[in-house]
Formats: structure tokens, C-alpha cells, sequence
């Protein structure tokens, strides 16, 4: 018994021609016409970095600190 006579069948080939038709008209639509792609994509920031904040101190600026807070230690 095929299953083709049946809705169930023609339900199931329509779903397979949306499957496979919805990609393809996509590509077609963005592959031929680069301004489309452009268009879409152009519209929505994908990444959004944050401010920059206040940069660490160097390596110099770190053991001043820390020889500081050796001559306090000793200090008291």
C-alpha cells in the first residue's frame, strides 16, 4: 500500500518541498544580490565591546608600590 495517494503523503512532500525550497531561495536571493546581504547584516551590531576602562599599572609603577609598602611595614 503506498502512501502517496494519501494526505498523509502530499503532506509529507509538501514539507519536504518547503524543507528544501526555503533554503535554496534564500541563497538565491542574498548569493545574486550582494546589497540584500549588506542590507540585512548592516542592520544589527553583532558584538558590542564595552568602554575601556583605566589600564592596570606597568611593572615599574607595582614595585614602586610595593617598595613603598615595605618601608611602611618597616616603618612601624
Amino acid at each position: 500500500m503506498s502512501a502517496l495517494g494519501t494526505s498523509k503523503g502530499i503532506l509529507e512532500i509538501a514539507k519536504f518541498g518547503i524543507y528544501v525550497g526555503v533554503p535554496v531561495f534564500l541563497m538565491y536571493t542574498f548569493a545574486n544580490n550582494t546589497k540584500n546581504i549588506q542590507k540585512f547584516m548592516g542592520n544589527r551590531s553583532y558584538v558590542e565591546y564595552p568602554p575601556e576602562g583605566p589600564r592596570p599599572p606597568s611593572p615599574e609603577e607595582l614595585r614602586e608600590m610595593a617598595r613603598e609598602l615595605a618601608r611602611n611595614k618597616n616603618i612601624r
